[in-house]
């Protein structure tokens, strides 16, 4: 299996710089954010163009790395109706970009009610936002198959599409070949399930098997009383059993980092690379 990561999480630069610094880890690709990742860029509608898309996509290319995911990510229930609509537009350009960038994936979270916050809204779990997505998400995918491209969409407890079986469901009624799903299983835990998060993993498995084209690697700990992120091999997540199983029901996964610091990342893809040779 392949490992990526955030490249933002180097900081704002340029292309080229974050390039480098992701290669010198060793990461065989990038999840790239053009807003966050690249100094005067908004990656907002009707601001990027061919020769800019070449530029950026070039430099991490020349260093031999893949552009695993283009990230989009919006709130398609913020209470800012000109903010979606703005970020809609945003997402559809970038799939049209996707294939320029040669990428493999646009993605997004589902968002939730508490509009900047992306946290648990008990609106979040009612059938009209799951209703609301449903009708935003099956635009992009159809935005996606006329440009054929792909998305990636991603589910998290404090979100709209709160536990597996939700994120299936939306799949399953968007009903395009074109979509497809990120796991990040530390979004999916709270203090109230975190110690259950194997049998999540093994839900995810059983319900979006075959789809599964990106996880998420994250660790945590328990600090007063709540989960906080921690580095990549130095929390509580049995990274034996989570490399083993994801190996074994999506190969052709990328693993990306998210959310490490730059002074952890050598030693959590040590971590990573070692565990995965030795499965």
């Amino acid at each position: 299996m392949k490992i990526g990561v955030r490249v933002h999480d180097f900081g704002k630069s340029n292309a080229l710089t974050l390039a480098k610094q992701a290669k010198a880890i060793g990461f065989d690709g990038v999840q790239f954010v053009i807003n966050k990742a690249i100094e005067g860029e908004s990656g907002k509608a009707g601001t990027l163009n061919d020769e800019k898309v070449k530029a950026m996509a070039d430099a991490f290319h020349n260093e031999g790395l893949d552009i695993v995911m283009l990230g989009a990510y919006f709130n398609p229930v913020h209470s800012n109706k000109k903010l979606v609509s703005d970020n809609i537009a945003k997402f559809k350009e970038h799939l049209a970009y996707e294939n320029k960038f040669n990428a493999g994936f646009v993605g997004t979270e589902t968002g939730s009610f508490n509009d900047d916050k992306w946290t648990y809204n008990p609106l979040n779990r009612t059938e009209e936002a799951y209703q609301e997505v449903l009708r935003i998400f099956k635009d992009l995918a159809k935005c996606a198959e006329e440009n054929n491209a792909k998305m990636a969409i991603e589910g998290a407890f404090g979100h709209c599409m709160f536990e597996p079986k939700a994120l299936y469901r939306l799949v399953n009624e968007i009903n395009s070949n074109n979509v497809y799903y990120i796991v990040d299983i530390y979004n999916y835990l709270a203090i109230s399930n975190y110690q259950n998060y194997k049998e999540i993993l093994e839900e995810c498995f059983k319900l979006f098997k075959g789809r599964i084209v990106i996880f998420h690697l994250k660790d945590f700990v328990v600090e007063d009383g709540a989960l906080k992120q921690c580095t990549i091999g130095k929390g509580l997540l049995d990274y034996d059993y989570l490399l083993k199983r994801m190996k074994e029901e999506a190969p052709n996964a990328y693993l990306i980092f998210e959310g490490s610091k730059p002074e952890d990342m050598e030693f959590s893809y040590n971590f990573v690379k070692s565990k995965l040779e030795n499965i």
